[in-house]
């Protein structure tokens, strides 16, 4: 899905079009993931539903702790393997951390999404660390970009020179977010994505992205990249189905980089893919607006989802791993019915003030 390795004469189209994300968007953009040759879906399904006993389990659903910020009132996250019926063997490359500190009264929440052969090593490598960097950095009590940008850093320094795994094509997208009082630092690298919904009356509620998705084809990415010797553009497939905006060499069909940034994926970043984070600092409730819920997701879910579309999935449930599991079988279902696979899944939910579902 978000690399080829080796393409024989992929022929390129024109620019995509970008903005929000919308129903048609996602129709327009759709992947024919069922014939790249990537390691990112895995293992036969046995059922879309969490409590499956056979699923390598991250799951949470936490009423938060007063270290964690009041704003926050409960917190759950799942990671789901994908389905795909000729690779059974596949691992679940995304990744899920979710951990308050109590010295600094900050919740960390974080996914990430693996892609290449050693996808799932990269992702749980950086997951095994991070919390440890980030909570004993020297400015995370005063400087929470600094202390997340350094030790986004570290970790992935220490990846690349890690011989146990292949990180030339392997490599993970990134987004997280340290929620402290009433502010929320968000620090993102790749597509996945961190989404907020507020009331608009007691019933609806609107959705509004937090992070913006780094794709090949946004203008700014796309010239650090050419300015790099790299190229941006699209496969044509056999039936005439585009995919998405690929990032290639300036020489050579590889790697086929489906986003313009990332952690890991050496090859790719000699044409101009960034590791760099883009934050995002979110105050909750401006203007007197009624902020209700925060979605954390990898792209499995977004897919073929928009924002709102999965915000009202969640204004809908009492709990936030209720949320989770209906917005993975949602997610799960309209993957098999568009692809005949199903992508790595991860998803946080958060509720947000006082919130349950129409209260």
């Amino acid at each position: 899905k978000n690399s080829i390795y080796i393409m024989s004469s992929p022929k390129p189209k024109g620019n995509s079009t970008t903005g929000n994300t919308t129903q048609d968007d996602i129709n327009q953009q759709r992947r024919r993931l069922s014939v790249l040759n990537d390691n990112k879906i895995v293992e036969a399904m046995q059922g879309v539903n969490i409590d499956d006993e056979n699923e390598s389990k991250e799951v949470g659903n936490n009423q938060a702790s007063e270290p964690a910020g009041f704003i926050i009132n409960s917190y759950g996250g799942y990671s789901k393997k994908g389905y795909a019926p000729y690779n059974p063997k596949k691992k679940n490359q995304d990744a899920l951390i979710m951990q308050e500190d109590p010295k600094t009264r900050s919740l960390f929440l974080c996914v990430m999404d693996g892609h290449g052969e050693d996808g799932d090593k990269v992702s749980q490598n950086i997951k095994s660390k991070l919390s440890n960097y980030l909570f004993k950095h020297k400015s995370f009590a005063t400087d929470i970009k600094t202390a997340l940008a350094e030790s986004i850093a570290k970790c992935e320094q220490e990846i690349l020179r890690e011989p146990a795994i292949e990180t030339e094509f392997s490599g993970t997208t990134f987004t997280c977010a340290v929620i402290r009082g009433n502010r929320c630092t968000c620090a993102n690298i790749g597509d996945s994505r961190t989404t907020i919904a507020y009331r608009t009356s007691k019933t609806t509620c609107v959705a509004e992205q937090i992070t913006e998705d780094h794709k090949p084809d946004l203008p700014a990415e796309k010239a650090r990249i050419e300015a790099k010797g790299g190229r941006v553009f699209a496969v044509e497939y056999d039936d005439g189905v585009d995919g998405p905006m690929r990032v290639w060499l300036g020489n050579m069909d590889v790697p086929g980089l489906a986003m313009s940034r990332s952690l890991g994926d050496a090859i790719a970043h000699t044409a101009g893919v960034s590791s760099e984070p883009e934050f995002t600092e979110y105050d909750f409730n401006p203007n007197n607006r009624e902020d209700l819920i925060l979605v954390m997701a990898s792209d499995g879910l977004w897919e073929f989802m928009t924002d709102q579309e999965v915000m009202d999935i969640a204004f809908n449930c009492t709990e936030p791993r209720y949320a989770v599991d209906k917005l993975i079988s949602e997610s799960n279902e309209r993957w098999m019915k568009e692809e005949q696979v199903i992508d790595d899944t991860t998803v946080c939910v958060v509720f947000l003030n006082s919130f349950m579902a129409n209260g």
